[in-house]
């Protein structure tokens, strides 16, 4: 599945932890705190935990957006904006 993660991060230290995360799992950072890319539903869930641990809940926020290709086609992109063809089917595998 397509998927976004966004996140504002008080720590240093956790907000590169997350980043880390983020690459592993095969995402590709479109902005500074915005990854996006195609996960299976169980990296995703991998993912997920491993940010849940990371994060304050009370000063942090992290949104996860899955999205369909269809979805993505119909995006607009303005300006400097990353080049959709780095999305692809394939799934990346985590390793945490």
């Amino acid at each position: 599945m397509i998927c976004w993660v966004m996140y504002d991060i008080k720590d240093d230290r956790a907000r590169t932890k997350i980043s880390k995360a983020c690459e592993k799992a095969g995402l590709n950072r479109v902005q500074y705190s915005v990854f996006l890319g195609t996960l299976e539903k169980s990296f995703l869930d991998e993912l997920q935990i491993r940010i849940e641990e990371l994060i304050n809940a009370e000063k942090d926020s992290v949104y996860i957006f899955p999205m369909s290709k269809n979805e993505l086609r119909e995006t607009v992109l303005l300006g400097q904006a990353f080049d959709k063809k780095m999305i692809t089917d394939e799934v990346k595998q985590l390793f945490m």
